[in-house]
């Protein structure tokens, strides 16, 4: 990630410390890079109070996976769950953020060096390759399907990336997204952790609640955690689920 140094990421983790919410959503703007070949993100004035009108209004164009969101199983499958469909228990709770900025290509579950045995309800990835910097990435580290399956028989709910894509930028196949789909997860694409040191975090990433889409957009925040407040977001978050009809 270019413009971020490590008195940054000191500064912004010091602040979640004290219970702050830091945003890690990347700013969507015209220009944002989408997918190649995806429909850009666009907004435009419909009405301006500088010529005589009585407010100011816009309008928006493009793909819902134009900065940060969250994959619909849809998006992969006929017949799946579209964006509507999305639990927002899976999108908020304790989580954990690895950093394999330093590595290329597949990624084991070694590699992600994770404590023994631990359940990973919702993992976040930063592989240091986002458009956050406003340039689309040549490519990112991914998971094996071998550590997704282990991950989700670890308990996983959600597995987040930095990157455009938790699968690799010429995949066809999709087979992270297919496998965490079909092992009941769901999935958060670019996310913007270039300030976000690893460890424990309470994450915040209610996506909208769009009707049939593949894919919905996200305002996504972390707020770090001590090991022994994680019981506490867990219930905070189980009490968002249940107060919210979906």
């Amino acid at each position: 990630m270019t413009g971020h140094t490590s008195e940054t990421s000191s500064g912004l983790l010091h602040g979640m410390l004290h219970g702050m919410l830091h945003d890690i959503s990347v700013v969507l703007r015209p220009g944002t890079p989408e997918w190649p070949g995806d429909t850009p993100f666009d907004c435009r004035w419909t009405c301006r109070i500088a010529d005589g009108e009585s407010v100011n209004l816009t309008a928006i164009s493009g793909s819902p996976h134009v900065g940060t969101h969250a994959d619909a199983p849809l998006h992969v499958r006929d017949g799946w769950a579209a964006s509507h469909a999305l639990p927002l228990d899976a999108f908020a709770g304790p989580c954990q953020v690895v950093d394999v900025s330093g590595r290329h290509g597949e990624i084991s579950l070694p590699m992600l060096n994770l404590p023994d045995g631990e359940p990973v309800a919702r993992l976040l990835l930063r592989t240091g390759r986002s458009i956050g910097d406003g340039s689309f990435p040549a490519d990112w580290p991914v998971l094996t399907t071998a550590c997704v399956d282990a991950l989700l028989g670890r308990g996983l709910r959600l597995l987040g990336v930095d990157a455009p894509s938790v699968d690799a930028r010429e995949s066809k196949a999709l087979e992270v997204h297919h496998r965490v789909f079909a092992g009941g997860a769901y999935l958060l694409e670019n996310l913007d952790l270039s300030a976000v040191a690893p460890g424990r975090y309470e994450l915040i990433a209610l996506p909208l609640r769009l009707h049939g889409l593949d894919a919905a957009p996200v305002r996504a925040a972390l707020r770090a955690l001590s090991p022994d407040a994680t019981t506490c977001a867990t219930t905070a978050a189980e009490s968002v689920a249940t107060d919210v009809v979906v």
